[in-house]
C-alpha cells in the first residue's frame, strides 16, 4: 500500500500543478461551492454493494464468487492484463484534465485535492484493515490478500469524485466514471486476482470513503475573503 500511495500522491500533484498553470490564465474565475450534506440517500449504494459483497463471499464450492472462478478458468484461463494496474487511476486524471480543458467542476482545485486526499486515507485504511483481518487467498493462490479489492476501491472512490465534482453539469460523466471503474473490477476477476465478493465489497468501501470525505470537508482552503460560497483563484 506504500506504493500505491506514492503513486497516487505523484499522479495527484501533477495533475493539480498542471490545473493550476491553466487556471492561472483566468484569475476570474469563481467557483460555487455547494457542499455535499448527508442524506441517509446516498447510503443506499455503497450499502447494497458492501452487503451483496459480503452476502457472497461464502466458501462453499457451489458459491457464487466460486462458481464464477470456475467459469472464468474454463473460458478464459490464459486471460492477463495489466491495464487494471492505469485505469484505477483514470477517474483522478480526468478529476483534474477536464478542468485543464475547460470543464467546469463544483470545487475548486485546493478543496478538491484535500477531499481527494481524505477520501484515499478511509479507503486505503479500510482496505488494509479488511485484507489484514479477512486473511482469504485470492483465486490464484498468489496471497493471502484477496478481501476486498484495493484496485477497485481505488477506482470506485476517484470515480465518485469525478462523478460529484462533474455530474451536476455534465450528465454523462457519471456513466464515464462509473464504466471506468466497473472496469477496473471487472479486470481484477479476469485476471483472477479476486473474487465477485471482493469486488463488491471494495466498490462500496470506495463510494463510502468520498462521501465521507465530502461530509466532513470544511472548505477551507482558497477560500477568498469576506465569502462564505465563492472561492476565487
Amino acid at each position: 500500500m506504500k506504493g500505491h500511495f506514492f503513486k497516487l500522491s505523484t499522479i495527484i500533484l501533477c495533475c493539480s500543478l498542471y490545473s493550476v498553470e491553466i487556471k492561472a490564465q483566468k484569475t476570474d474565475s469563481v467557483y460555487q461551492v455547494k457542499p455535499l450534506r448527508f442524506t441517509q440517500k446516498q447510503l443506499i449504494i455503497p450499502s447494497i454493494l458492501i452487503i451483496a459483497g459480503f452476502g457472497a463471499n461464502g466458501n462453499g464450492r457451489e458459491s457464487i464468487k466460486n462458481e464464477l472462478v470456475e467459469e472464468r478458468n474454463e473460458i478464459i484461463p490464459r486471460f492477463k492484463t495489466s491495464l487494471d494496474d492505469y485505469l484505477q487511476f483514470s477517474p483522478i486524471a480526468l478529476t483534474y484534465g477536464l478542468e485543464a480543458i475547460g470543464m467546469k467542476p463544483k470545487t475548486d482545485i485546493s478543496n478538491r485535492s484535500v477531499i481527494l486526499l481524505k477520501s484515499e486515507l478511509v479507503m486505503m485504511a479500510a482496505v488494509t484493515v479488511l485484507k489484514n483481518t479477512s486473511h482469504i487467498l485470492r483465486p490464484d493462490s498468489s496471497a493471502y490478500t484477496s478481501f476486498p479489492s484495493g484496485h477497485t476501491a481505488q477506482a470506485f472512490a476517484a470515480a465518485a469524485i469525478l462523478s460529484e465534482e462533474y455530474g451536476y453539469r455534465y450528465k454523462w460523466v457519471p456513466y464515464l466514471s462509473y464504466g471506468l471503474a466497473s472496469i477496473v473490477g471487472g479486470f481484477r476477476m479476469a485476471n483472477n486476482k479476486h473474487y465477485l465478493s471482493d469486488v463488491l465489497v471494495a466498490a462500496g468501501i470506495g463510494i463510502l470513503s468520498t462521501k465521507l470525505a465530502y461530509w466532513t470537508h470544511r472548505y477551507k482552503w482558497g477560500r477568498a475573503k469576506n465569502s462564505n460560497h465563492a472561492i476565487l483563484l
